[in-house]
């Protein structure tokens, strides 16, 4: 039996007190500011304690707690190291801050709300919505362990401007992207003369060292693959004779391989012309390495992401005059790449099925979302079939 009852401290504050039994028959009370909310909460705690799923205050976890076991059931699943990381820095930057301190049993949807909109104000958009997907694994980490009754993030969600990470870069216009591959046989030849370590006696001896920056970055404009898909991209996957590149791991950013993110992401992609006679010819001088590595680094590992962007990438684009020589922000991202290659796609008169396919997005929507805006549109159709009569019949068209 539960009760509701108005109650004056010693220090001659009143609040509204509930007094009840959970369901191990132990008496519990909990106090209000108003009759309000000490209604809500007896019965609330009422009906969760006739189901024996109540968690008092007393036992009750903190987020930050909670936050720990999922960490711990991540590392317990085998989840890449890379993924442990972003949970920990999700936990420690954004979440623990925020709403560490909170117990478990006090966190409301109305207060997930106020958190997530606590993110969107001071965070950028995507943070704020991979944050809010964290906070729902913790609870559902919680739950299952009997911790909560419900997971109050379940319905709170960040609207979805763009759908994946880095969608937003923009599209280069194709004069730029035509740039960028008539410059990048000069700027980025297939090896250069390097000075080698210091022998005793000798110096600093001569050697030719290949350079995977240009296959890399013509790979990148006309398969739309990602830089991490680049990365870890090996010869067994790529078929020249076919003209096929087939997508079946990735380079995390602690250069470990592992399978994409999503089924999704695991495709087929054909390949140009151009393309097939670059790697051909990058084949020739390409080290061979223990990962057999299409674009590895000079030591035969996975290239870090920085030194493709600052040694490969960077320096192409102020070679064509696109980024000044002090700049260190690009006017494209190397992600808009990628988008330069979804537009040429769509522009062969691919359709919206067959593009999600070749970029490897998880639904339809995404490739809506992002490139929804390129697919020709019913006024288009319209004018091609008025066009085509104009072609058989003859007349205006």
């Amino acid at each position: 039996m539960a009760s509701v009852r108005k109650r004056t401290l010693p220090s001659g504050k009143a609040v509204w007190q509930v007094d009840y039994k959970d369901q191990t028959g132990h008496r519990r009370s909990r106090q209000f500011r108003t009759k309000k909310e000490a209604d809500a909460f007896e019965t609330k705690a009422r009906a969760e304690v006739a189901v024996g799923i109540h968690t008092p205050d007393s036992v009750s976890v903190t987020v930050a707690a909670a936050a720990e076991l999922w960490i711990k059931a991540g590392q317990t699943d085998g989840l890449e190291a890379s993924t442990i990381t972003q949970r920990d820095q999700h936990m420690r930057l954004h979440i623990v801050p925020l709403i560490g301190e909170t117990k478990l049993s006090q966190l409301t949807t109305p207060k997930v709300e106020a958190f997530k909109d606590e993110l969107v104000r001071t965070r950028s958009r995507q943070m704020a919505r991979a944050v809010l997907t964290s906070l729902k694994g913790i609870l559902k980490v919680a739950r299952r362990k009997g911790l909560i009754a419900q997971n109050p993030a379940e319905a709170v969600s960040v609207d979805k401007r763009r759908i994946e990470d880095e969608e937003d870069a923009p599209i280069p216009p194709k004069a730029d992207i035509r740039a960028l591959l008539a410059k990048v046989p000069e700027t980025h030849p297939l090896s250069r003369v390097t000075l080698g370590r210091w022998v005793a006696g000798q110096g600093r001896p001569q050697r030719i060292a290949p350079i995977p920056w240009r296959p890399l970055i013509v790979t990148a404009i006309f398969t739309g693959m990602r830089a991490s898909e680049l990365r870890g991209l090996r010869w067994s996957n790529i078929d020249l004779k076919a003209g096929l590149i087939r997508v079946r791991e990735r380079a995390d950013r602690y250069q470990k391989l592992g399978p994409p993110k999503s089924k999704a992401g695991r495709r087929d992609i054909p390949l140009a012309p151009l393309v097939v006679n670059t790697l051909k010819e990058w084949r020739l001088v390409c080290p061979n390495t223990e990962l057999d590595l299409v674009f590895p680094s000079e030591q035969g590992s996975v290239i870090l992401h920085t030194n493709l962007l600052r040694q490969g990438y960077y320096p192409l684009l102020r070679a064509c005059g696109l980024m000044a020589k002090e700049a260190t922000d690009p006017p494209y991202p190397f992600h808009s790449l990628r988008h330069a290659a979804a537009s040429l796609f769509i522009e062969a008169g691919w359709g919206p099925k067959k593009v999600q396919a070749l970029m490897g997005h998880s639904s339809i929507t995404v490739t809506y979302d992002i490139y929804g805006h390129l697919f020709p549109s019913p006024d288009d159709d319209r004018e091609a079939m008025a066009q085509l009569q104009a072609r058989l019949l003859g007349g205006p068209s």
